[in-house]
């Protein structure tokens, strides 16, 4: 398996784009084998594949800071950093945390499990960097579920008036755990409807230079996006559509079931019954 050779994401830039598809290919299965087993967050992190493989072949961690927003989608990035045994290594499952954690990896800068926080945690980041006359890019992702918070807001207005190098990733695929709703998603499904040329585009009225991915899934044009704003001087933002529950049909056709949960059929899709005893959330649930 070429994925066990990745040891560090500097791995990735001796590999072919042929042999990163295969990484991604590969991922996607160990990522599916482990979640089925194991329970975690399903859709969001089987959505990000590519663009994690994407993400670590084409800029430097940790030298480039990455901060995910709300760690949903974190397995694949904790695969590429030195914590790939605890997706392929059954008796390691529970060596990691769903979430970021620093105490587990240079690459992971803080702690994270609430929504809406990325772009602000980006903020203070490329704030520091500036003081101390450092180089690097920082780059926020954040799902379109978590732009509903108002914390994403100021990041955003916070980010614009700072004006140097913050890239922030939209990871688009129409779907919080649920559906969205309110005045924003207007204007996201207008830029997935026009491939981002609609007249009244967010993100460009706050003064960000903007980009449209429509395939985000796919690890050629990910790459070759990433490589164009590598070390921008001013801020941007990735509008990239993607597919949550990519590689899994029935993660794919049930999105908000497939946001997370428990072990699950890879033959049916359906969630496996809890055999583990009483939890917490069991036993408070019978009492009330």
């Amino acid at each position: 398996m070429l994925l066990k050779s990745i040891t560090d994401p500097a791995d990735l830039k001796k590999l072919s784009v042929a042999e990163l598809q295969q990484v991604s290919e590969e991922a996607r299965t160990v990522l599916l084998e482990k979640i089925s087993h194991h329970g975690g967050h399903n859709g969001p992190n089987l959505g990000v594949v590519e663009m994690t493989v994407a993400l670590h072949a084409v800029f430097d961690s940790p030298r480039d800071k990455m901060i995910f927003d709300v760690s949903h989608q974190t397995y694949i990035h904790k695969m590429l950093t030195g914590r790939g045994q605890a997706f392929w290594d059954p008796a390691h499952y529970s060596d990691v945390s769903g979430y970021t954690n620093p105490k587990e990896s240079d690459h992971d800068l803080f702690t994270v499990g609430h929504t809406s926080t990325s772009l602000s945690l980006a903020n203070g980041v490329a704030k520091a960097r500036d003081l101390k006359n450092e180089e690097g890019n920082v780059i926020a992702v954040i799902g379109d579920g978590s732009l509903s918070g108002g914390l994403a807001y100021e990041g955003l207005n916070n980010i614009a008036e700072t004006g140097t190098n913050t890239i922030v990733i939209v990871n688009d695929n129409d779907q919080s755990i649920a559906e969205n709703h309110g005045g924003l998603y207007n204007n996201l499904r207008a830029l997935r409807d026009t491939n981002g040329q609609v007249e009244n585009n967010f993100f460009k009225s706050l003064g960000f230079d903007y980009y449209y991915l429509a395939d985000g899934n796919d690890l050629t044009a990910l790459m070759h996006l990433f490589k164009q704003v590598k070390d921008s001087n001013h801020p941007v933002v990735l509008h990239i559509q993607t597919v949550k529950g990519k590689g899994f049909k029935f993660a794919e056709e049930n999105r908000e079931k497939f946001h997370a949960g428990g072990p699950f059929s890879l033959e049916t899709g359906d969630y496996l019954a809890n055999s583990g005893g009483e939890t917490y959330s069991t036993v408070t649930t019978d009492y009330l």
